[in-house]
């Protein structure tokens, strides 16, 4: 079973993740030289997928160890930038870039659809407090993830209609481990329901 867990900065999943899920956890990481990369080409979105391809074998392998992976963020991470080009802060085009590098991943089973999602909804009040209470991170692009919240959202609205009972609008007691295996890991056409099911821009 993989379990993601998902929510803007500040919004709880890595406190939550790290208390009920350690010896299952798939934590957050990016690659070193990620400040280097151009934010717009081809290149770029073959190695964003590359990465989060990377994420998501680590998943497979937890999954198969322990028979329970939960990852700190969902190793699809499509998310990102589609919210990104919601707001205007980037172009259309990368998307087009990164939705086909994507797709190719998981019809290699490369990259895939969890199992189950919780996602965690906050209202920026409440993540602000969040954010001044942990004085352990420093949450540089924090006012840039509040803008993510609405397409977060949407988006995972969009996962729900392409698999349907596998998303959970909150973070549980404790941790879920009776959901039963996603038929549709890597099935093209519950992807291709997701981003049909998008909105495309303001």
């Amino acid at each position: 079973m993989i379990t993601v867990v998902e929510g803007i900065s500040a919004a709880g999943k890595t406190t939550w993740c790290r208390a009920h899920a350690a010896a299952h956890l798939v934590p957050e990481t990016f690659p070193e030289e990620r400040r280097s990369w151009p934010e717009t080409g081809s290149e770029v979105a073959r190695a964003w997928t590359d990465w989060n391809a990377h994420r998501w074998t680590q998943a497979l392998e937890m999954e198969q160890r322990t028979g329970h992976a939960v990852c700190d963020t969902d190793p699809l991470k499509l998310h990102y930038l589609w919210g990104l080009c919601r707001i205007g802060e980037m172009p259309w085009p990368q998307w087009d870039l990164q939705l086909a590098e994507t797709r190719a991943a998981i019809a290699e089973h490369r990259l895939g659809l969890a199992d189950l999602y919780l996602i965690k909804t906050i209202t920026p009040e409440a993540a602000r407090t969040q954010r001044d209470g942990d004085i352990r991170r420093t949450r540089d692009r924090f006012e840039l993830h509040l803008r993510l919240m609405e397409p977060l959202t949407e988006w995972y609205v969009a996962m729900e209609g392409a698999l349907a009972g596998r998303v959970r609008w909150t973070l549980p007691p404790d941790m879920p481990d009776n959901t039963a295996p996603n038929p549709a890991r890597y099935d093209l056409a519950a992807f291709d329901g997701l981003i049909a099911a998008l909105p495309r821009s303001r």
